[in-house]
């Protein structure tokens, strides 16, 4: 009978054990991997004065943007002061936090990358807890011949289930990745109010003419690689805007950006407003190398729209090194000779790219292959070899054939700045064209022989539009808008419902794309339901264009 006390007591403390080391464990592991770290900000007010009305408003700091400060008073509401309207003391406050804020956002920018995913799944967190499951399945299996072993055996299972689905919900996070679009905007705003910048849940758009305002264009284009396509502005403009995806996905595969891919249209936009194209053109030759492109690596295309052809590395004259020059249109940055610390550039990978604390970007060269090998991020490419979604430039005129031994001297425009005069010499001669345009859209083209006028053409072209300055009390603050289809996947028949949409007016039309390019579905008008009447399966591009942006999503039928 002693002896069976003793046992029982024995037991029973060993239970004790087991129980609390079981506890302690679980407790400590659910810790690990379900805590966050909780920053609380408190939330500061402070007097705000008006120089031109000798006022002040009591509010806390919310955000700048387009040289507007916006401020949140007591009340909870959010008032727009011009940043010219403020105190010194004040703008001084207003650059500090901004400048506060785009470091907070850039330090969060996580891309998808399978480093990122070893990062964030095999981190301190999840050897602890390796080793004290480790710890107690050792116990265990010591005392796997008592009974009461079989109990904490079955905690031991739902500990490490627990932790198994903990760790994958992880991982799943890795995948889910979204650029900052105030980083992204910070980028833009040494060319502003040339570009116009704003987002919504899927793209960052820019807005611009596609016209440099720091250098001359088209000068040193030679020999046979001038096809006498000058520059005229373009609409990248409202639902022709350049849009750059805020969740961009790393490929499985990326797609070469060689003389065969994405040799039509742009890869990637430069900060100043400027898209840049593959450097091999549609026939299959460096541009660059060819001498078809002027002394910033830029030229005209058939629609007398500029664009480059390699790193714009000579933006940096206008902007922090530390900052990007490009986003490709895959949505990761392109930065130039040094990295986003100020550190010099580190060896790049077969994309001409690399990861960076965690976070992969592109590098621009002076060299081959000048900026982006492949397009790292997923993107779609339809059958006439371009990257979509992107803008489009409108021509004017039909397209005309190379100009064999012409070198361009000078690309000035004129005083109406509504039009340039290209000069350029050719078998010993000088010769030029003189164009210019009207606010209805006309275009008149006068070519110049040795000085003599030798014809003059007229067109009949697009309006000139204007890039949007959104300044003052008046800025449209309402929500972006949002696109969802339900369901997705589909049997071909799915509704479209856009979010934050103040009239269906807002709509100009839905157009959806196979995944080769071909469009197979247009509409001119906002429609719920969408029913996709004996398509194959596969992917499809639903591109939504409304009266300031256009939205995109894909939709799979299966």
């Amino acid at each position: 009978m002693r002896f069976n006390n003793i046992s029982f007591f024995r037991n029973k403390s060993l239970s004790t054990i087991f129980f609390v080391f079981s506890i302690f464990t679980f407790t400590s592991m659910s810790t690990l991997v379900f805590a966050h770290n909780l920053d609380y900000t408190n939330i500061i007010t402070r007097q705000w004065k008006i120089e031109n009305g000798s006022k002040t408003i009591d509010a806390s700091f919310l955000m700048l943007k387009d040289n507007s400060v916006y401020v949140q008073e007591r009340n909870n509401t959010i008032v727009s002061i011009p940043l010219t309207d403020l105190s010194k003391a004040d703008v001084d406050y207003v650059k500090l936090k901004y400048n506060h804020i785009v470091q907070l956002n850039y330090d969060r920018v996580k891309y998808n990358t399978r480093a990122d995913k070893v990062e964030m799944i095999f981190n301190q967190q999840f050897w602890i807890c390796f080793i004290l499951l480790l710890v107690l399945g050792n116990i265990i299996y010591q005392f796997r011949k008592k009974n009461i072993v079989r109990h904490f055996a079955t905690l031991f299972i739902v500990v490490t289930s627990v932790l198994l689905i903990s760790f994958t919900n992880k991982a799943i996070h890795t995948i889910q990745s979204f650029t900052s679009p105030t980083f992204i905007d910070s980028a833009f705003n040494a060319f502003k109010p040339n570009v116009h910048t704003y987002w919504d849940s899927t793209y960052f758009y820019v807005e611009s003419k596609g016209i440099p305002t720091t250098h001359e264009m088209m000068v040193g284009i030679s020999n046979h690689g001038w096809q006498r396509q000058v520059p005229i502005p373009q609409c990248y403009i409202g639902s022709n805007a350049w849009p750059i995806p805020l969740n961009p996905k790393i490929a499985a595969s990326p797609i070469p950006v060689d003389e065969i891919h994405f040799t039509r249209g742009a890869i990637a936009l430069a900060i100043n407003g400027i898209p840049i194209f593959n450097v091999h053109t549609n026939t299959g030759v460096d541009s660059y190398i060819d001498g078809q492109l002027d002394s910033y690596g830029g030229h005209c295309g058939r629609a007398d729209d500029y664009h480059y052809h390699i790193a714009p590395l000579h933006l940096y004259n206008y902007t922090s090194a530390t900052l990007p020059i490009a986003f490709g249109l895959d949505g990761f940055a392109v930065y130039g000779s040094v990295e986003p610390d100020g550190n010099p550039m580190q060896v790049l990978d077969s994309n001409h790219g690399h990861l960076f604390n965690g976070l992969y970007h592109y590098h621009g060269t002076t060299t081959a292959p000048y900026m982006i090998a492949n397009m790292v991020g997923e993107v779609t490419e339809d059958a006439t070899h371009q990257l979509i979604p992107q803008s489009a430039a409108r021509p004017v005129r039909p397209g005309l054939t190379p100009l064999s031994g012409a070198l361009i001297t000078a690309c000035i425009p004129n005083t109406g700045k509504n039009g340039y005069n290209v000069t350029y010499t050719r078998n010993g001669q000088t010769d030029s064209v003189v164009y210019k345009w009207t606010t209805n859209g006309q275009y008149t083209f006068k070519f110049y022989t040795n000085g003599s006028l030798d014809s003059t053409k007229i067109y009949n072209g697009f309006t000139q539009c204007e890039v949007p300055v959104t300044t003052g009390m008046n800025q449209n603050t309402s929500s972006p808008l949002e696109v969802s289809i339900s369901p997705n996947p589909n049997n071909g028949n799915f509704y479209l419902r856009i979010h934050n949409i103040t009239s269906d007016n807002e709509v100009k039309g839905i157009n959806i794309f196979s995944i080769q390019g071909s469009l197979v579905y247009e509409i001119s008008q906002y429609q719920e339901a969408i029913e996709l009447k004996n398509f194959p399966k596969g992917i499809y591009v639903v591109q939504i264009l409304c009266k300031k942006n256009q939205l995109t999503k894909k939709v799979i039928v299966e």
